[in-house]
């Protein structure tokens, strides 16, 4: 479609609107598909246009984005959790070194946050990681699973856009560089504006920051729902709402460690952390001395050393592939739901959603307003199409120049930088189709609808902290 209008919305708005009133998110992400369909047949007039299973779900099923998500998250992550599962590496961890860090609920949740900030990859990585490792010490301390996936998803993209040794400067960088050639010759003069920016991605530092004052109780304002979710599992021990229906039903109370691995086999910390450790590894290290990343082999050799580990620990080759199979079972749910999501992203880029809204925002703009309108512009976007780095795709091109032509200076540019960072994370942090949102309720055994609904008032507060963060900064440093 060459010319996007308001029809371009209506898969986004369908699909989010849905997920809200419904919380059915598989109906709510199918029903968004179907009806981009009628969207271009429509616009079109063709009907073959409506075959949304030939124009929609094959190309993006099919396509490199969810092949990814196979590999990594149903055949890696599920299969490395079902072997944690048999040789009790991550509960034993979490009992082990959590026990000694969480005494109560405050404590618990601050190592949550603390997982959190160390598995600092990008979202889905940090999701999955900290929640599956901190939810069995924080269930012991009735912490509600709403506060846990908001304490996990705030410190997942956030984080790795503040701390970052990871994809996100390479990835940016490539979408900056020329868009203003004094400040962006090539990409490494990009990568290193986007290091110097970070003081100015307001947004991820006040929500880490919320998220660590939420976490130890200490923020006051936290909204009636997630209040209401405090008070349920600290006073009745009830982890979930009693509507709620979680994506992933993974034990939680009463965890007998001794009970949790595989007869016969002794769980160790080294069953935890030798996996993890070649995942970081093989995903920092390279990335640090080389500039190269080995995202995906790194998973693969997580999983691969953590089957080998068990085996060379004593355990049986049947236990080992009983545990991966089952694990792979468990994420089969989520593989669906990520699946409906990467198709409504493709839809989004069909119907060039992200650039009609950056069309309706127009460059007649004051230098003191234009940060703040970046930060709500990509909050929009992000929020609509579940993912920062699809509106980072749209946005950074025309936002760099834009600033520069406003007001020609390279502090300027960088709290114009820092907004669009910061926009774009809290929408796909938000977003009940974004896939980091997805995992961070599904791994921490939460209902999607309620982490979003309890998450989304914080993150406002956060969002708009930031607005005027970066409106003052305009103010008084350029």
């Amino acid at each position: 479609m060459d010319d996007p209008n308001f029809l371009s919305l209506v898969p986004a708005i369908v699909a989010i609107t849905l997920a809200f009133l419904t919380k059915q998110v598989l109906v709510s992400l199918f029903l968004g598909v179907v009806s981009a369909s009628l969207v271009l047949w429509f616009q079109t007039g063709d009907v073959s246009q409506a075959n949304f299973v030939e124009e929609f779900f094959i190309p993006a099923l099919g396509s490199q984005d969810y092949a990814k998500i196979l590999l990594l998250y149903l055949w890696c992550l599920g299969g490395l959790l079902g072997i944690w599962e048999k040789t009790g590496g991550a509960l034993h961890f979490a009992m082990v070194v959590g026990g000694s860090i969480a005494k109560g609920p405050r404590s618990s949740m601050l190592f949550g946050w603390l997982l959190g900030c160390i598995f600092h990859q990008g979202g889905t990585v940090s999701t999955v990681l900290a929640g599956t490792t901190v939810k069995p010490v924080t269930d012991r301390h009735r912490v509600s699973h709403e506060e846990l996936s908001y304490v996990v998803d705030s410190t997942a993209s956030p984080v790795a856009t503040i701390l970052p040794f990871n994809a996100w400067p390479a990835y940016v960088a490539t979408l900056v560089v020329g868009t203003v050639p004094s400040c962006f010759p090539d990409t490494d003069t990009s990568t290193s504006f986007f290091f110097s920016s970070i003081r100015y991605n307001f947004y991820a530092f006040i929500a880490v920051g919320m998220t660590l004052l939420s976490a130890l109780q200490a923020w006051p304002l936290l909204g009636r729902k997630m209040s209401a979710a405090r008070r349920r599992a600290r006073d009745t021990g009830k982890l979930d709402a009693d509507n709620a229906t979680p994506m992933l039903k993974m034990q939680s109370d009463d965890f007998d460690p001794t009970k949790q691995h595989a007869a016969g086999y002794t769980p160790s910390l080294l069953d935890f952390l030798l996996p993890i450790s070649v995942l970081l590894g093989i995903a920092i290290i390279p990335y640090m001395l080389f500039d190269t990343k080995f995202i995906n082999e790194a998973f693969m050799a997580c999983l691969l050393s953590a089957m080998l580990l068990a085996w060379l620990r004593g355990m049986r080759v049947s236990d080992i592939m009983e545990g991966f199979l089952n694990g792979c079972k468990t994420m089969t749910i989520g593989a669906i739901i990520l699946g409906l999501a990467v198709t409504i992203g493709f839809v989004s880029k069909e119907l060039h959603t992200a650039d009609y809204i950056v069309r309706l925002v127009g460059d007649n703009i004051p230098a003191i307003a234009l940060p703040a309108l970046l930060t709500l512009l990509c909050m929009l976007i992000a929020f609509a199409c579940g993912s920062s780095w699809s509106t980072y795709a749209v946005v950074f091109p025309i936002a760099m120049p834009l600033a520069w032509s406003i007001q020609s200076d390279p502090t300027y540019l960088s709290i114009c930088f820092g907004a669009v960072l910061g926009g774009a994370v809290f929408g796909d942090q938000c977003s009940p189709i974004s896939d980091t949102t997805i995992l961070s309720s599904m791994f921490t055994g939460c209902d999607l609808m309620d982490h979003v609904t309890t998450q989304l008032p914080l993150a406002l507060m956060a969002a708009g902290l930031g607005i005027v963060c970066s409106t003052m900064a305009v103010a008084f440093l350029t």
